[in-house]
Formats: C-alpha cells, structure tokens, sequence
C-alpha cells in the first residue's frame, strides 16, 4: 500500500481539490462551448441577413422590370 492511503486527511484534501479543478474545467468548458455556439450563429445570422437582403433587393427589381419601371 503507499503512504497516501494510511492518511485519510491527506487523501480528503487530494480528493477535494481534483473535484473543484474538475468543476473549474466543466465551467471553462462550457464557456468555451457557448463562445464557439454564439460565434457560429452570430456568422450564419449575418450571412442569411445578407441572403434575405440580396433577395429583397433582386425582388424589387424584378416587380420593376416587370411594370416596365426600369
């Protein structure tokens, strides 16, 4: 048997401190998740934003070549 399991107190305060570093690297890893999550929809928002504006646009033209308006 090793040293570390004839202390119990050494052995809480071991097991303690994996589990709040654990907590620390759940937390950071779903900051880091939500970053990634925000970043992709904040890059697909833009792009269909830019979509629907090119369409809205190539729409109008359409209706005003079709009065004979251009």
């Amino acid at each position: 048997m090793t040293p570390l399991t004839y202390d119990p107190d050494r052995l809480a305060e071991l097991h303690d401190r994996a589990h709040a570093e654990a907590e620390a690297l759940r937390r950071e890893a779903l900051d880091d998740l939500w970053r990634g999550a925000n970043a992709a929809l904040a890059s697909s928002g833009a792009q269909a934003l830019r979509a629907a504006r090119r369409l809205a646009h190539r729409l109008q033209r359409h209706r005003a070549l079709a009065r004979g308006q251009v």
